[in-house]
């Protein structure tokens, strides 16, 4: 089997449902690994943006547009773990700088470590579609291509039993996926919307998430505002969600969902956060460890 570094935490998902957890040897700080860490996996990354409070929403963004002004990386790779580990395959991206390590970055610290052999593979997905198909990109690149097929089919016999897009009179949502400033989601997330039987307000499917004013939200009718910050969990969004009562329509449902877990990350979860919205979107009982309703 290949020796696996994961440079982004939605792979090391993918890479542990298709249980090939022991085939990793290096992950990022971020990563999780459901079934439990190999013994000898290694962090091989470190995160190098500077914040004071990494739970203020508005400091965390002034340090990623600081950063991103001066040019600076977010995050760096430990050569000498990597050189050490060998990898055969390196699972990466180029969707988000924050999220990870973007792939020409890690092209180059391989060939400057001299494993140039090593395969990297850029997952980055737009849609749930293509998220589906990175599973089946990751079972080809580390021999798992069987697990891949089974578990996709899987993944989209559950989608199919959701309630899925309906008439233009059905409920709405908006996701936001940061509050301060306000993105509201884009890529995968109004996907997970549709198919949890609502409709997507305001952000575009396959689109980038979008930076808006608050009035963009107080300003339109809609059932449910689920905040579901960027890299937070249940505990982090539901804080959030708490502090933005006042700028969403006094009519909406506001939830908050444990956003690392089930929707920002592209990986197989992302199936489970759409079961998760659409019991809440149709009135059924929720898990409380996973979303709450705040208002």
């Amino acid at each position: 089997m290949p020796r696996i570094v994961s440079l982004l935490p939605a792979a090391t998902d993918i890479v542990a449902a298709l249980g090939r957890s022991a085939d990793l040897v290096g992950v990022t700080w971020e990563c999780t690994i459901p079934d439990g860490a190999p013994a000898d996996v290694r962090v091989v990354t470190r995160d190098l943006l500077a914040v004071a409070d990494p739970s203020d929403p508005a400091a965390v963004d002034a340090a990623v547009q600081a950063a991103s002004e001066a040019r600076q990386p977010l995050a760096a790779i430990d050569d000498e773990a990597v050189a050490a580990l060998a990898p055969e395959v390196v699972l990466t991206q180029d969707l988000c700088r924050v999220c990870a390590l973007p792939a020409g970055q890690a092209t180059e610290a391989l060939d400057r470590l001299g494993c140039s052999d090593a395969r990297v593979v850029s997952l980055d997905p737009m849609t749930l579609d293509d998220v589906l198909g990175c599973i089946t990109d990751v079972g080809d690149a580390i021999g798992a291509a069987a697990e891949a097929a089974e578990l996709v089919s899987t993944l989209r016999a559950r989608v199919d039993a959701l309630p899925g897009p309906a008439g233009a009179d059905r409920t709405s949502a908006v996701v936001v996926e940061w509050v301060d400033p306000l993105f509201v989601g884009g890529h995968w997330i109004p996907d997970l919307v549709e198919a949890a039987g609502a409709r997507s307000a305001l952000g575009t499917p396959g689109g980038r998430s979008s930076a808006l004013p608050w009035d963009a939200i107080r300003s339109i009718d809609v059932d449910h505002v689920v905040v579901a910050p960027c890299g937070f969990d249940l505990d982090g969004a539901s804080d959030q969600a708490k502090a933005v009562l006042d700028r969403v329509p006094a009519g909406a449902a506001v939830w908050a969902i444990d956003a690392d877990q089930l929707i920002v990350r592209p990986g197989p979860r992302l199936i489970e956060g759409a079961e998760v919205l659409a019991a809440a979107f149709a009135g059924r009982p929720t898990d409380p460890a996973v979303i709450r309703r705040i208002r």
